[in-house]
């Protein structure tokens, strides 16, 4: 599993931008309704929306927007390391969020996506 070491050490780093931008926005992670409620946001935010959030002037909305573009890195992360044959460990912030991401995506309707 050499040269893998890559994808656990970037989904650390993620983990902890995660949960920096949380601490800013007042998440509490055991709250599945909020935590599902957030993905299912994340999920339908736009590119042009997630850009506008990122360049806010208030720090929450710009915290929000950095959060639904570390979701998109997540997913990516994962699906490259499912190709590569790489599980990602599981961690507390990565794997609550990863996992609300998951559920609503596959109960929404097609179209609903991170871009």
């Amino acid at each position: 599993m050499s040269g893998f070491g890559h994808y656990e050490r970037t989904a650390a780093e993620l983990e902890n931008a995660i949960v920096t931008r949380g601490i800013l926005l007042g998440l509490d992670w055991s709250d599945q309704v909020q935590i599902c409620a957030l993905a299912s946001e994340a999920l339908d935010c736009t590119p042009e929306k997630r850009l506008a959030m990122l360049r806010a002037r208030d720090r929450r909305m710009r915290a929000k927007g950095e959060l639904f573009a570390f979701s998109t890195l997540m997913l990516d992360i994962m699906r490259q390391g499912a190709q590569a044959g790489v599980r990602i460990p599981d961690m507390g912030v990565w794997q609550t969020f990863a996992r609300a991401l998951d559920d609503v995506s596959r109960e929404a309707p097609k179209d609903r996506r991170a871009d």
